[in-house]
């Protein structure tokens, strides 16, 4: 190997790996790498404690920061539209009167509703990962920032429940390409250590999200005039444009400049990330990344068929378990928050003031899940806090079964509030890590892509579940349907326990031939895979 990595002729190449060791690039040259520089970074990521990882990476840690924001717009219109199904006004303008005289949205428009954001989502994570492979994780989530600003204009003119449902699929496009892209970029940006808190930020923005929401809407839901709902909605145009400037000056993922060949713009992206201040060497990072990305040894271009071949078929499916059970294990009864304490008996500013509260309790509860993850692990963390919620679904069954008395409601009430900040605790932070982690570098905005489509696939079907378990007009289930919950989140459990591994600790390059090794779940975490291994 040479000691000094050669540059490319041109910045505008793909790397492929060729059977002699060093890759190829589509020009025929053939360029080595830097091995000894490729341990040695790795060796100096492995050694970092996590307080020297955030200050050496300030830089890498602030851009995660702003990727991970792109969440609240997804956050904020999912829980808005919770809300506005429990608002007064909107019901009587959109809705229909009851038996017992009030106006409500009917169960079948009350999942329309909700679910039309996921269905334009499902739409924008199958874009999002060919798109991003192209013209990187930057400029696809600024497209789908300035394309959010115009969608936002048909929701906020919209006079009918058929233009709130389409406005909805078309804000969903760009919400597709932010959840798919953020957590692959915040993974590959920062070091081992703060891989972890990085993607965890994730969840942190979807409770901010709800925060924002639930502050709104507590204050606009009493109005008796169209503002209730329509000051809401532009409020939306205070996040896209001041994103996308930020994220323009921003560095693209090394880790995709690699992928790409181009290697100068990969090292002083390195640079602005703050690799050289923690004494690494960014030509070393290169050669560590390049290290990584040619155990994967393919020559042809990611494609979708890739996903469902080899060991990337049990990462792929790693990923869209988890992104799947993040609807299995309560997190509908946090999204709709609000309906589920009105249902319990509370007044609607009690409802509504409850709501807020439970979401501020979830901002808590992620940043404890930091120290959690980083320290515990992910897999510890994720399992056992899918069990816990497990428990109290349970318990939130038996109190719905109990009666109708205020004691019953009060009890329901706070078991729904339970449940939603436990899942913000441990289910939902450590799953952000585990699909950040899990997928091949080279193949890593495919899967997040699939996966997020594996979540929305689940997630409408369930939507309208939920609506008609707590709709009055329906079956009418209140707390109950803990019971239902609770057995989804005890197989979501069991088939976590058995499939997903602990990665605390562990580089790409360590994930990668864990995983061609076949090694089972459960001992990845006594397995050791010493620094010269490349296979």
């Amino acid at each position: 190997m040479n000691n000094l990595i050669e540059k490319p002729t041109s910045d505008a190449v793909e790397a492929q790996p060729s059977s002699t060791g060093g890759p190829i690039y589509d020009d025929g040259e053939k360029v080595d790498y830097n091995r000894t520089g490729a341990i040695d970074a790795e060796n100096i990521e492995h050694n970092m404690t996590v307080l020297q990882a955030v200050k050496a990476y300030p830089s890498a840690s602030w851009w995660a920061f702003v990727m991970s924001a792109t969440i609240i717009m997804e956050s904020y219109c999912v829980f808005l539209m919770g809300q506005f199904i429990a608002t007064q006004r909107f019901a009587r303008d959109f809705g229909v009167k009851s038996k017992t005289g009030e106006y409500i949205i009917v169960a079948s428009w009350q999942s329309a509703f909700q679910c039309s954001g996921p269905v334009g989502a499902f739409i924008g994570v199958f874009i999002a990962g060919p798109i991003t492979s192209w013209i990187g994780y930057r400029w696809a989530t600024i497209g789908g920032l300035m394309f959010l600003n115009a969608f936002i204009f048909i929701f906020y003119f919209g006079n009918s429940q058929g233009m709130f449902f389409a406005a909805q699929i078309l804000e969903g496009i760009p919400w597709g390409i932010f959840i798919a892209n953020a957590p692959a970029y915040c993974s590959e940006i920062v070091p081992l250590r703060l891989r972890a808190p990085a993607t965890q930020m994730l969840q942190m923005f979807w409770a901010i999200g709800s925060i924002i929401v639930g502050g709104i809407t507590y204050h606009y839901q009493s109005k008796d005039s169209p503002e209730a709902y329509r000051i809401p909605i532009a409020l939306q145009w205070m996040f896209p444009t001041p994103l996308a400037i930020l994220l323009f000056l921003a560095p693209e993922s090394p880790w995709w400049l690699v992928r790409k060949g181009r290697l100068e713009e990969a090292e002083k992206a390195i640079k602005r990330l703050g690799r050289a201040s923690s004494g690494e060497n960014a030509a070393d990072a290169v050669a560590m990344m390049r290290r990584t990305i040619e155990l994967e040894k393919n020559e042809k271009k990611p494609s979708l068929i890739e996903l469902w071949k080899g060991t990337d078929r049990y990462r792929t499916l790693i990923v869209c378990g988890v992104y799947a059970s993040q609807n299995l294990t309560g997190n509908l009864i946090a999204n709709q928050a609000v309906y589920f304490f009105k249902q319990a008996g509370m007044a609607d500013n009690t409802a509504f003031a409850l709501g807020l509260i439970t979401s501020a309790l979830q901002w808590i509860m992620v940043m404890l899940s930091w120290i959690l993850t980083t320290y515990l692990g992910r897999r510890t963390i994720y399992v056992y806090g899918q069990f816990i919620n497990c428990a109290f679904l349970i318990a939130l069954g038996i109190a719905a079964s109990c009666g109708t008395s205020k004691a019953a409601s009060n009890a329901q009430a706070s078991l729904g509030l339970l449940v939603s900040v436990l899942f913000c605790l441990g289910p939902a932070p450590a799953s952000w890590v585990i699909i950040g982690e899990t997928s091949s570098v080279r193949l890593r905005p495919l899967t997040t892509g699939i996966g997020r489509g594996a979540y929305y696939l689940v997630n409408i079907p369930c939507i309208f579940l939920a609506s008609y378990m707590l709709n009055t007009d329906k079956w009418n289930l209140g707390g109950k349907s803990g019971y239902v919950w609770a057995g989804t989140a005890f197989v979501c459990t069991v088939m976590a326990w058995i499939w997903i591994p602990e990665m605390k600790h562990r580089s790409f390059r360590e994930i990668d031939i864990l995983f061609t090794r076949r090694v089972p779940a459960r001992k990845w975490k006594q397995t050791v895979v010493d620094i010269n291994d490349d296979e």
